[in-house]
């Protein structure tokens, strides 16, 4: 018997979920969560409260939930670096920061070729110390998690911040709205989403696989790697075994390695972007609309990001 939390596809699924576990509501009190980043060695949780300009902390060891950071920029999408720092998204300030181990934030990328960027949404850091992230219009689009302006690229591309230079690059450029990224456990490959389908009848709300090459640059991709099949595709991490468990309309969806869904976790609200956290990376952290949820998995997450 599993919880009623779990919807099971295609049997593989059983051996990632556990059966005797529940899904939890930790926290509730937002408009629209998002971009949870787990930091293990002060086991907490930070993650976006996009319009409500703010960004919140969970506290692993007492459930406690605090305001982190209030104005936010609107933050979207963080992340940690490889030296434990916080790097995070802003839809009002249009750029991608870091900061510092002392409080301090740093400006990672604010422009490409000249203009300023849309507002940078998801992010992801690769080994070498390059960030990659997507720069969709959601931010620009309407006054409620941003600020309203036109796009002075005119596109929605996905970036990359050279580690060495700081040097901006478009690494994908025929993207609708690319959303949320992530890389496979081994980094060879990169997987996006379009959520098209928010500006576009009929538009994208897919994923879509790339091979990586040399740790800078994109190929493939042509196809469709997987279609969501309720809502959309938005923030998404993989475990240890190459699965995706990607947010969607009616909770979280776990694709395999091919692509495939199967099985789902039903949440009660629609979901914007889960994590992987505790040590041993097992317990999945869920964004959704006005709360913040938790289950625990018989699987684990990928080693990096949280």
């Amino acid at each position: 018997m599993y919880a009623e939390h779990v919807e099971i596809f295609d049997p593989s699924f059983k051996s990632l979920v556990q059966g005797n576990v529940y899904m939890e509501r930790l926290w509730t009190g937002a408009r629209w969560t998002e971009g949870p980043a787990y930091f293990a060695a002060g086991r907490y949780l930070i993650f976006s409260d996009i319009p409500n300009n703010r960004m919140m902390r969970y506290d692993e060891t007492d459930g406690g939930v605090s305001v982190f950071r209030q104005p936010s920029n609107n933050s979207n999408g963080n992340t940690r670096d490889r030296e434990g720092r916080l790097v995070t998204c802003e839809h009002l300030g249009r750029r991608v920061t870091r900061t510092e181990h002392d409080g301090s934030i740093t400006v990672i990328a604010d422009r490409f070729e000249g203009k300023r960027l849309n507002s940078p949404n998801d992010l992801v850091v690769h080994p070498d110390g390059g960030i990659w992230f997507t720069d969709p219009t959601y931010g620009i689009d309407v006054d409620y998690e941003g600020g309203r302006a036109e796009s002075e690229i005119g596109a929605s591309n996905v970036y990359r911040v050279d580690p060495s230079t700081g040097a901006v690059e478009a690494v994908a450029t025929d993207f609708v709205k690319p959303n949320g990224l992530a890389f496979t456990p081994d980094y060879s490959q990169m997987v996006i989403a379009d959520t098209g389908m928010s500006h576009v009848e009929n538009g994208p709300k897919h994923l879509r696989r790339f091979a990586v090459v040399d740790g800078k640059r994109l190929s493939g991709g042509d196809g469709i790697f997987a279609d969501c099949t309720y809502g959309l595709f938005d923030g998404f991490r993989f475990d240890e075994h190459g699965n995706i468990w990607s947010s969607a309309g009616d909770g979280v969806h776990c694709l395999n390695a091919d692509g495939a869904l199967i099985g789902k976790l039903k949440v009660p609200e629609v979901v914007a972007n889960v994590c992987f956290g505790t040590a041993p990376r097992n317990r999945l952290y869920i964004c959704g609309t006005s709360s913040l949820y938790a289950t625990y998995l018989r699987t684990n997450g990928a080693p990096y990001p949280g």
